[in-house]
């Protein structure tokens, strides 16, 4: 029963995660604090090992993807690794700050994130890049064979990425919340190529963090090794729906999923 629900928590964190390169933190993360709670898990869970757990798992995700869209020639790795600069050393700050927050603390920071990442899911479709100069400039040309002219700022993009780094490392997510509306927004990449250069930068800033986590001892391998079977598995077939149909629908039923959690989890942090 144990590894089923578990399996099932990384299937549905890799697939939607992939889809909308967030990396899957938000689904991971209150799912197990869930589990935890209701005495379904064998190990009694503290918060750093959820976080820990999370935010191994979300390698599992990050590197089916990141294969994936390399393979379709849509990750950038050289801003991929100029971003990653930033946000590497920060993932490990906060990975070292999340045993320092209270749980009730944590429920309603959490909460209030889930619900700002579902406001960025529904603007990021509708808003139009901010016009920023830029010190580096590309063009992508995509298989209909469309020229997309993007760029960057290093001084922007250092900063943005950095807190991407902070908030992956404190809560167990990948940061892409941050990392594809900063990419969309600010430097005009082309959605596909921001969602495959994310997950690219959540794979090795989530390295970085878990790094911090196993020194300390929050991991608890077993479940990582259970749950990185089913990320990485859906991290496959969400790329894959990604690349292949319009994800619209399920970027919707993301939104109402989030909500709905994070109501949970505020309500929780506060009674």
């Amino acid at each position: 029963m144990e590894w089923m629900i578990l399996v099932i928590i990384g299937l549905l964190a890799g697939t939607l995660g992939s889809i909308v390169g967030l990396g899957g933190g938000i689904i991971i993360v209150p799912s197990l604090l869930f589990v935890n709670s209701l005495g379904l898990l064998s190990i009694n869970l503290k918060l750093q090992n959820v976080v820990g757990i999370s935010l191994f798992v979300i390698i599992f995700v990050s590197l089916s993807s990141t294969i994936y869209y390399y393979k379709q020639k849509k990750v950038d790795i050289n801003s991929g690794l100029f971003f990653f600069i930033a946000c590497g050393p920060t993932a490990i700050i906060g990975s070292l700050l999340s045993q320092h927050i209270y749980i009730k603390y944590f429920y309603i920071l959490f909460g209030l994130l889930m619900l700002f990442i579902t406001y960025l899911l529904s603007k990021q479709k509708k808003l139009k890049p901010r016009k920023i100069k830029w010190d580096v400039t590309k063009v992508h040309v995509d298989n209909y064979g469309n020229r997309q002219e993007y760029g960057y700022n290093r001084v922007v993009g250092f900063v943005v990425t950095g807190f991407a780094g902070l908030l992956a490392g404190l809560f167990g997510i990948g940061g892409g919340t941050i990392l594809v509306p900063m990419m969309v927004l600010l430097f005009n990449f082309p959605i596909q190529v921001a969602t495959a250069t994310s997950m690219f930068i959540i794979l090795l800033s989530t390295l970085s963090g878990s790094i911090s986590h196993i020194v300390l001892g929050h991991i608890i391998f077993k479940y990582v090794l259970i749950i990185g079977i089913g990320a990485y598995s859906g991290g496959k077939l969400g790329s894959y729906i990604a690349s292949k149909v319009s994800g619209k629908a399920l970027v919707f039923v993301l939104q109402l999923v989030i909500i709905f959690v994070a109501t949970q989890m505020i309500y929780t942090g506060l009674s």
